[in-house]
Formats: C-alpha cells, structure tokens, sequence
C-alpha cells in the first residue's frame, strides 16, 4: 500500500479538510484548523507532495517527521495546521485498513463516553444566558460555556473593567441557577491582560467555575504565572499553540489544570497523544479544542476515548447537525455526551462530490475588537 494522492477541500465557510488516498483505493479524512488559512494550508499539503506520494502510509510517525521538519525553517502554525490535517487523515487510513476505530491503535477505550459543553449564546443578557443554560442542563449536558464581553454597544468594542464586571454577575447567576454540580466554562478569549485576568479570576472564584480559559494572550507563556500565584480558579490554556513544544512551560511548570490542545492545529494525533501523556504526569487534564467540523469532532473524541485523564470536550454543533452533505456518516451523541463510534477508523464518511460546483470560499475581514479610545485589541 502506498499514497497515491494528496487532496484539499475547502468550503464557503472556511473549514478545511484534506483527503489521503492509497493506491489500492483506502482514504483517510483529516481537518485543519485556522478557518481563515485554508488556502494557505492548501499549497502547504501540496508542498509535502513529493514526500508523502509513493510512501508507506501506515508509518504515521515517521511521515509526521518528515512533514514538520522536512522544510528545515519552522513553519509555524500554518504548517503545523497542515501537517495535522493529513496525520488525522493516516490514523483514519490506517484503522480503516485494519478494519479497526482509531482509538483501538491509540491503546483502547478508557470510558464509555467523553462529556462535551456547548457554545451558549446570548450571554450579554443575564436572564437569556441564565435561560439557556437551564435549558442545556434539562437537555443533559453537564457544562456550559460562553464567551467573556463587553455588554454595552455594537458587539464591536471590548473594554475590560466593563467586561470583567458583567462577567462576574453572568457567573454568579448562572451559579445560582443550575446548581453547584454544573460545569462553568467561561473563555476569555485572550482578551485580558494579566493584571485584569487576575482580578476576574479571583472575583469568580467563590462561584467555583470549572475552569477559566485563555485568561490573557498566548504568546507570553511565562506570564501565566502571574496569574497562576493569585487565584485557585482552575486555568484552560493551549488552543493556540502549535506543537509539544509550545506546551512545555506551561506543562512543567503546572501552569495550567486543563489542556486546551486542538488537534487541527497543534500537529494531529501523533503530536496531541504526546502532549497528553505529558499532560498526566502532572494532572493535567484533556479539554479539546474542538470549534470546527465533524473530522475534528471525531479526532478528538478518539483521543478522549484513549486517554486517562479527561475534563470535558468542546462541541458547540451536534453531529449530524451540520455539514452532512459532505460527511452523511458522523460520531453518535447523546445528551451532553459523545458516544463511541462504530466502524473502522474515525467513524465517519465523506463524500467529496459534495465540493462540487460549491460556492469557494473568500477571505473575510480579520477578527478583532477595539477599545473605547479606538486602539485594537483581541477578538
């Protein structure tokens, strides 16, 4: 068996998927992540062309090597998001070869089924975002999440006293509402700075949320220490981040209580079954970032479904919800919860002819908010 061809297929709305085809006619299925680079991880997939057609395609390992350090220079994220389309896509090959799920090639089930939260939305009202998680709760979902604001204006403008304040309040009333057995998710999204974040943290700290994500900007690892020593609110990090090799501090260092790794961006399944493992040596554990499509849902309910120590997976759209012309077949839910797939590989189907004659994509504005003197700021 070897690879016979390498394809891309990007959609109106940004998500990108590449196919792995064998020359006696399996294929695997993989996502990238970063909506807005398709077409850049697309040439990038090509790039890895001469290395990858030909090749065994059952030495996962080995071909993520040649993929992340084949160009010599680092590539990034944009490489890393390439590299994790097509090793999601050999781990769904190879299972599907086998005649066996993935997670049986990842060491075996470990649970019977992974809890997820939902995306909540209409959080700057209180009452509405109090409303629908009661409504999630009722549905059987165990979590809620929603993403931190600024209530006043457009949606366009983020100023943080305004945001950390009315986050506070949307914490204690949904506390108040669903109980204290129910998970709050709260992301910040980056949007803090750590002094700020440390305020927010410990404000929200007697409501004890299930964890507190991406309380300041990714790029200063060292500076989630600040936050660190100043609250017991439990920290969520890591969706940014490229590789291992970006976890490293913040892994060692016990900088973090839930790994927020996305297997679309941070190097697939090889890369990500690392991380985890490093993960468990300190009691980290896994929370998936997962705001994609059906291949990236079922990579990381693989994971989840194989690994020891797990929180909760992102899920902000039900299988079989969105996405089905192209992907009929999609992971099972229940609940609140994913289920264990059937079939070989990752458990679901793709048709490409649905790409046909599709709208293509085109680049949108960048996300971004300003603050109130007009300065730019995180989206």
């Amino acid at each position: 068996m070897k690879i016979a061809a390498l394809k891309t297929f990007i959609n109106s709305t940004g998500n990108t998927f590449v196919k792995v085809e064998t020359d006696d006619g399996f294929y695997g299925i993989g996502e990238a992540g970063l909506k807005r680079r398709g077409r850049a991880i697309g040439e990038v997939v090509a790039g890895f062309e001469p290395d990858l057609v030909g090749a065994d395609p059952f030495r996962i390992e080995h071909l993520w090597q040649v993929m992340f350090r084949g160009g010599f220079f680092p590539g990034g994220v944009v490489q890393s998001a390439a590299v994790s389309a097509v090793d999601i896509a050999l781990w769904d090959l190879k299972g599907k070869a086998l005649g066996v799920p993935v997670y049986e090639l990842l060491g075996g089930l470990t649970r019977d089924k992974v809890a997820c939260y939902p995306h909540i939305g209409e959080r700057d009202n209180i009452e509405k975002l109090v409303e629908n998680c009661k409504q999630r709760q009722a549905d059987g979902w165990l979590f809620a999440r929603w993403g931190m604001s600024d209530p006043t204006g457009d949606g366009s403008v983020f100023e943080p006293i305004r945001a950390i304040n009315h986050g506070i309040a949307q914490v204690k009333a949904v506390r108040e509402a669903c109980g204290d057995e129910f998970g709050i998710c709260v992301d910040v999204h980056t949007r803090l700075d750590p002094v700020t974040a440390i305020q927010f943290c410990k404000a929200v700290e007697p409501y004890r949320p299930f964890f507190i994500e991406d309380p300041i900007r990714s790029e200063s690892t060292q500076a989630l220490r600040m936050v660190r020593q100043q609250t017991s609110v439990p920290i969520a990090v890591g969706e940014q981040w490229d590789s291992k090799w970006a976890f490293q501090q913040v892994i060692e260092e016990d900088l973090m209580d839930y790994c927020r790794v996305d297997l679309c961006i941070a190097g697939g399944l090889t890369e990500a079954k690392k991380i985890a493992g490093w993960c468990e040596t300190h009691y980290i554990q896994l929370a998936p970032h997962n705001p994609l499509g059906p291949v990236s849902t079922a990579a990381c309910l693989h994971l989840c479904l194989s690994s020891s120590l797990v929180g909760v997976q992102e899920l902000p759209r039900i299988p079989g919800t969105t996405l089905t012309d192209a992907f009929p077949k999609q992971v099972p839910y229940e609940a609140g919860h994913l289920l264990v797939p059937e079939g070989p590989g990752l458990g679901i189907e793709f048709d490409e002819s649905a790409f046909e004659g599709a709208e293509p994509y085109e680049p949108v504005k960048g996300s971004g908010f300003t603050r109130d003197d007009g300065s730019y700021t995180n989206w």
